[in-house]
């Protein structure tokens, strides 16, 4: 059975293609990965970004406070599974210092944003990402990602993508326990 060579050409020439690409995929992702581990062990990244009531907000404005910080997106299906705990957790841990801090890393417009953040009755601040952002903790590359970050500006923990409200709230206990331990500490 003879073969056309220019089918056998054209394949070459794909997975050629394939493997260039999946070689600086596979490098982009490891410089991401490498740079998002070097965040858990140090002091989460100061950012500067809009709220949605046009506000300058910086993540160290929260200095003091535990700080849940979630990247998500009003396209994202876990994010929306998610976001009404949050906001009974913020309800329910509030008192003790914890502020969620929601960054939408979207292309859809601000007031769309807000209309989302309003139907999930959202009662926390929420800013609008710059990739920027997102590149300083590590590349978001998965939807929703969030950084537990204690009274010290520390990142404590961090999950990709959906968790059950139990191991979120068992993050939130350990920010709190860490933000507990250093005051005591002081």
């Amino acid at each position: 059975m003879r073969r056309d060579p220019v089918v056998l050409v054209v394949v070459a020439l794909v997975v050629a293609l394939m493997l260039v690409f999946g070689f600086k995929m596979a490098r982009h992702s490891s410089r991401g990965m490498a740079t998002g581990n070097a965040q858990m062990n140090g002091i989460a990244p100061d950012f500067t970004l809009q709220s949605l009531d046009g506000k300058t907000v910086r993540l160290s404005d929260f200095r003091g406070k535990p700080v849940v910080l979630n990247f998500w997106a009003t396209w994202c299906g876990p994010c929306k599974i998610e976001m009404p705990w949050f906001v009974d957790l913020q309800k329910q841990y509030g008192s003790a210092g914890l502020q969620f801090l929601g960054v939408a890393m979207d292309d859809a417009s601000t007031k769309d944003i807000a209309e989302f953040a309003e139907s999930m009755k959202v009662n926390y601040p929420i800013l609008i990402g710059k990739e920027s952002v997102g590149d300083a903790y590590g590349g978001v590359q998965f939807l929703p990602e969030t950084f537990y970050i204690d009274r010290n500006g520390k990142v404590v923990d961090k999950a990709f993508g959906l968790k059950g409200r139990g191991e979120i709230e068992d993050a939130i206990k350990k920010i709190l326990a860490a933000s507990s331990l250093a005051q005591t500490q002081k």
